[in-house]
């Protein structure tokens, strides 16, 4: 998923994009770190289905992992950057990445125990670091470098971004679903039910410890370049700036459709697993349907390399516009229709996906010149959507007998208003 980037008009900061941060260690750093969190967060989508199944949820329950995970964003977004404004940028970026590390073994106790609650508390924790992260991340990339090639340097950033959104599906599902036992939790109660969910739940904990050690290492080298930028400057207002930018129709229409697109594209990735395995779509097993959300999340990656492309020479509302309404027409497809046509239909909303995100802050946030970053600020706010719509589709799901073609109706939705934001800023800002 593509995060916010940060626009800075700050002259200390374009100062700053001078040779003393131009580093290409420091370029590596950066992008491992969207690679990083980019993977993590996708991620999710496999381990839903696993705790679906050992903890015998409902669709809404289930949910609840999304839920804690993005719902840091809204918690910890502005303590965060407060956080990064008082440190500093490599010491902000390691305290999220000792923070994602702690995430990754409360896993441990969460396994041991078998409660599906500390399982959540372990990944509110793990996201609670990722938004740090992210917070140094976004407006970190525009520094290292000449300000007018701030925008390529984003490109390519979120382009790692998605590479971690492919691949760590594919590996996650090898080694958390691959493992799904022949019995299922339904059929077992009291210490034999413990017993299961604490030993099937151990794939869990070992990818995490996976990825806690590479956290570890990464921690490592930031650390070691954490007196890398002498000239930084955090100068500014601060804590709950930024607000009353959503009283501008645009910056505020702008806002709801980012808090919508992530909110639907979360939705439809945690789906995916429990929709291809339902017999009248593709019926497949848990792990192969697993490794087909990097196809969802794959086609965001590419279709990111052509809409910059295409943005050149088309105007960004009307291309915005386009792709909503193409998302809105896959879901119809998938499901009016059965077999491979219904599954695949699903999966390409992903390249529909790829340009909505920057697209949609670029136009929001078009003209707010010295406000730039409070825009920046509020939109990484707005990513809890990410929170409340899957919830929201899990609860459709349970109230329709577990119809997950009635459940897409809400994602389906969330695209019509964006579509309409294309169409409303299709002109640029007086």
């Amino acid at each position: 998923m593509a995060m916010a980037p940060s626009t800075s008009t700050d002259p200390q900061a374009q100062e700053m994009s001078g040779g003393h941060v131009d580093s290409r260690e420091l370029r590596y750093f950066v992008m491992a770190l969207f690679f990083i969190f980019g993977g993590i967060t996708s991620l999710n989508d496999v381990i839903i289905p696993k705790l679906k199944e050992l903890f015998t949820l409902s669709y809404t329950q289930a949910m609840l992992v999304q839920f804690c995970f993005f719902t840091a964003y809204a918690v910890i977004g502005i303590p965060g950057a407060m956080l990064v404004r008082k440190v500093g940028y490599m010491r902000g970026a390691a305290a999220g990445l000792v923070i994602m590390i702690v995430g990754c073994l409360a896993f441990i106790p969460a396994s041991q125990s078998a409660s599906y609650w500390l399982f959540l508390a372990a990944y509110f924790v793990l996201a609670a670091g990722v938004v740090i992260v992210q917070v140094v991340s976004n407006p970190l990339i525009s520094l290292l470098g000449k300000p007018e090639t701030t925008s390529s340097r984003l490109t390519f950033a979120q382009a790692f971004n998605s590479l971690g959104t492919t691949l760590f599906p594919i590996f996650g599902s090898v080694l958390i679903l691959g493992g799904l036992a022949t019995v299922s939790a339904q059929d077992l109660t009291g210490e034999a039910l413990d017993a299961y969910r604490s030993a099937e739940s151990a794939a869990i904990v070992h990818g995490y410890l996976g990825i806690a050690v590479a956290l570890a290492v990464v921690a490592a080298a930031v650390w070691m370049f954490r007196n890398r930028l002498p000239m930084e400057n955090h100068d500014g207002d601060g804590g709950f700036a930024g607000f009353d930018l959503l009283r501008r129709p645009r910056f505020g229409y702008g806002a709801l459709c980012i808090f919508l697109y992530v909110g639907a594209e979360v939705a439809i990735g945690s789906l995916i697993v429990s929709y291809l395995m339902q017999d009248h779509v593709m019926a497949l097993p848990e792990q192969s349907a697993g490794k087909l959300i990097s196809i969802y999340w794959g086609g965001a990656m590419v279709g990111r390399f052509i809409g910059s492309a295409v943005l050149r020479v088309l105007n960004a509302g009307l291309v915005l516009a386009f792709n909503a309404c193409a998302a809105i027409a896959l879901i119809a497809l998938s499901v009016t229709s059965t077999g491979h046509l219904a599954g695949y239909a699903l999966l390409a909303v992903g390249l529909m996906n790829s340009i909505m995100f920057p697209t949609i802050f670029s136009l929001a946030c078009e003209k707010l010149g010295m406000r730039a970053a409070d825009g920046s600020g509020i939109i990484n706010v707005a990513i809890c959507g990410g929170a409340i719509v899957p919830l929201a589709t899990g609860a459709i799901a349970d109230a329709a007998g577990g119809d997950l073609g009635m459940a897409l109706m809400l994602p389906a939705g969330c695209y019509a208003i964006i579509a309409g934001f294309g169409i409303f800023a299709r002109k640029s800002e007086a």
